[in-house]
């Protein structure tokens, strides 16, 4: 049993003394006896806790940084009116510490052998599987002096995927791969290895691009276009070891390179190719292969990603190596989403990238934290000249081991956490335009 603040307030008003209410129904001690049986008669008139029935409804995923709601039904199988406070209690990550007691808590009235149903509106804070904690019931009586407390526990989870900010960058990239493809009015000659269409010939053409057969045919001169290479492959490699886990600025360098991984992944299905995704660290987090459908890749990739966390540990560059090698079909390009700093990269990863170039094109991409451009640029005190020099040290050894990279043949893409999804993407399509992919 558990006593209101409004018995107490009645107490107060009346200067009587009150019931005072053991936890066991032998430990009650009557000091006021109208009081006393006012409250035993207000609960005995609340509705039991333990018959309520509840089922759930609702959303299932919301991306982050969106609302969802998770609908709950209240079914009041007893013979006596419900008046409850309930909290419908989530994870203290489901929504914002300053609107958890609103969303999470309501107030509700159920007449015998009806339900109502309630709204909890989640704004997750973090990426992954949100489950909903038990459902905490407080019935009163009608004169809510006494009132009856209860749990339940009903099963829910709300998956909480990655933002895919960069999605903004989709269209103007498409437009680009469309120039590429051969689609738009502006034809882009001489670049691809894979036949597109004929045409005339124009002075200035290349003799080689020229289809004898087909001229032979028509009375004009006609000559082969070219596009770049559908249906290839490609394998992003995700980082998901320590260096994944720093944060630059308010993001975590694993949540950036999420976002590089689906705009990626977005452009690549939506230019024919095969897309393909690993996450490693000491062993294989997560692994996607095998989908074809431009759709049905992208929606894989984004529930995969949800859930996945950086690990504490050092990568194991060997093991991550074989892993991808093991993965990618001769001819890939591997994106190696990882960490730029000297020392994982050159006692690491580079004495093992020979095997990587030999067999495939590979793209290296790295956050970069814009803090380190602005330490170096800072003048005027002292303290800032010793930030500047250690800024400038810093990008320094970061150009310096792009550059070993680049010499084995590798391409690095080194940018800020907004910059780096558009030029990654780039990347792929100056690739594309090369007649590298």
């Amino acid at each position: 049993m558990a006593l209101t603040g409004r018995t107490a307030l009645l107490a107060a008003l009346g200067s009587l003394p009150v019931a005072i209410l053991a936890p066991s129904w032998t430990g009650m001690l009557a000091v006021n006896a109208p009081l006393s049986l006012a409250i035993l008669c207000d609960y005995a008139l609340a509705a039991p806790v333990r018959t309520l029935r509840f089922t759930r409804s609702g959303d299932t995923s919301v991306r982050l940084g969106d609302a969802a709601e998770v609908q709950l039904t209240v079914t009041n199988s007893s013979r006596r009116r419900l008046r409850a406070q309930l909290r419908d209690a989530w994870p203290p990550s489901s929504w914002p510490a300053s609107t958890e007691q609103v969303s999470s808590r309501h107030t509700l009235t159920v007449p015998p052998g009806e339900q109502r149903r309630l709204a909890t509106v989640l704004r997750p804070t973090r990426r992954g599987d949100r489950q909903a904690e038990r459902i905490t019931v407080r019935s009163f009586g009608p004169l809510g002096l006494a009132a009856r407390q209860g749990h339940h526990r009903v099963p829910w989870t709300v998956r909480v995927l990655p933002p895919f900010t960069s999605r903004k960058h989709l269209p103007s990239r498409l437009a680009r791969l469309r120039e590429l493809d051969g689609r738009t009015s502006v034809l882009t000659r001489g670049e691809g290895t894979e036949f597109d269409s004929l045409r005339a010939y124009v002075p200035g053409d290349d003799t080689r691009s020229i289809d004898w057969r087909a001229t032979a045919r028509q009375s004009a001169v006609a000559v082969r276009t070219w596009r770049p290479e559908r249906d290839r492959h490609i394998l992003i490699v995700l980082d998901t070891g320590r260096t994944s886990a720093g944060r630059v600025g308010d993001v975590p360098r694993l949540d950036a390179a999420m976002d590089a991984t689906l705009l990626l992944t977005a452009l690549a299905t939506r230019a024919g190719d095969r897309v393909d995704l690993l996450a490693y660290d000491r062993r294989v987090r997560a692994r996607v292969q095998g989908r074809t459908a431009a759709g049905d890749v992208l929606a894989t990739v984004v529930n995969t990603l949800a859930s996945l966390e950086p690990e504490l540990v050092e990568t194991d560059a060997r093991g991550l190596s074989t892993a991808a090698l093991s993965d990618a079909p001769r001819g890939s390009l591997i994106v190696l989403l990882t960490t730029l700093e000297a020392a994982p990269i050159e006692e690491g990863l580079l004495p093992l990238l020979p095997q990587l170039t030999r067999r495939h094109t590979v793209l290296l991409a790295a956050v970069s934290d814009p803090r380190i451009t602005e330490m170096a640029k800072g003048r005027g005190t002292v303290d800032a000249v010793y930030d500047a020099a250690a800024g400038i040290q810093a990008q320094a050894e970061r150009r310096s081991t792009a550059e070993k990279l680049q010499r084995h043949g590798v391409v690095v893409v080194d940018a800020t956490p907004d910059s780096l999804a558009p030029a990654l993407a780039d990347a792929y399509l100056a690739l594309k335009a090369a007649g590298r992919l």
